[in-house]
């Protein structure tokens, strides 16, 4: 069986990705699952995809844990823990960045001596609607585990994309066909492995934790300002930028409005926004009267602003 995990943030089209993928063994023979598994389903916030694929009925469930192909759609999860990207991998994991950095100064980053393939970032800037770094990703997984024809790949992602319109289905095509041929030279190299089998499986060995006072114990969580320890600034890919020169300082009205309450106010009542926390919502930016919050790309930001770690 194949086991494929594919890792970006929301709004790159990853879900898309498992669904392109999935349909595409489905029509190449295979019995498949393709399933999304969010995180705080927002928009920037690490989420990935799982998609199965074997000749015989599948009974595995759940999270995959031993993949044979992890696919990295947007390079900066890497340095961010929680988004495991490399959870589980072993000796004979394949793993696919789409970057901008060459193979050796991942392959010096991450440690690994497993096989690392690194496919041009060409769709890290999609446009809105259209999710092409997952269809980039998705064409080039197809590829690489061997068995998956080219224009089946193709009728995949017409039955999957359609729906968003020509014009966008004819920019994923064109995305998701480059990266099949692009790594051509590497195609099988993802191979399948055999599952763990019920009888194998070895329970962890019991052990005997001391009783603690509810009030560490209990699932609630009594002490305050916990969550100023998640940096969910990580999630952001467009970040609000604050032009004081229009700025009425009716600072109430985005700082009210911010889910996080990542917007406080300055000394001299001009609203400041906290970048660790920031998950770029961009809600400050819709209701900000003078519309002097404006939104700019992460990758964009001038290197006098505070970057978000891991960019």
């Amino acid at each position: 069986m194949f086991r494929i995990r594919i890792h970006g943030r929301g709004g790159q089209g990853i879900k898309t990705a498992g669904r392109i993928l999935g349909t595409a063994f489905f029509r190449a023979g295979y019995e498949v699952q393709d399933a999304p598994v969010y995180g705080a389903e927002r928009r920037g916030a690490p989420m990935f995809a799982c998609v199965r694929a074997g000749r015989e009925p599948i009974r595995e469930r759940g999270l995959i844990t031993r993949p044979d192909l992890v696919v990295i759609a947007d390079d900066t999860l890497v340095g961010i823990p929680a988004a495991k990207v490399l959870l589980g991998i072993g000796k004979h994991t394949v793993v696919l960045i789409q970057s901008a950095l060459e193979e050796a100064n991942w392959r010096t980053r991450l440690g690994i001596s497993n096989p690392i393939l690194v496919l041009p970032g060409r769709a890290l800037n999609q446009e809105a609607g259209e999710p092409l770094a997952g269809a980039t990703c998705a064409g080039a997984a197809a590829r690489l585990v061997g068995t998956i024809p080219r224009e089946t790949l193709a009728q995949a992602l017409r039955e999957e994309v359609s729906s968003l319109g020509a014009e966008i289905l004819e920019r994923n095509l064109e995305h998701a066909l480059a990266a099949f041929d692009a790594v051509t030279a590497n195609a099988g190299i993802v191979v399948q492995t055999a599952g763990t089998a019920a009888s194998d499986y070895i329970p962890p060995e019991w052990i005997n934790l001391p009783f603690d006072p509810a009030q560490l114990s209990a699932p609630d969580i009594y002490a305050a300002a916990t969550s100023v320890e998640v940096r969910t600034g990580l999630w952001r890919t467009m970040r609000p930028v604050i032009d004081y020169a229009r700025c009425n300082h009716c600072a109430w009205i985005c700082s009210t409005f911010c889910p996080d309450s990542a917007i406080a106010l300055r000394a001299d009542g001009a609203p400041e926004i906290d970048f660790d926390h920031c998950k770029g919502c961009l809600i400050c930016v819709a209701v900000c009267p003078p519309h002097a919050i404006s939104a700019l790309p992460e990758r964009a930001v001038p290197a006098t602003q505070p970057a978000r770690e891991g960019s």
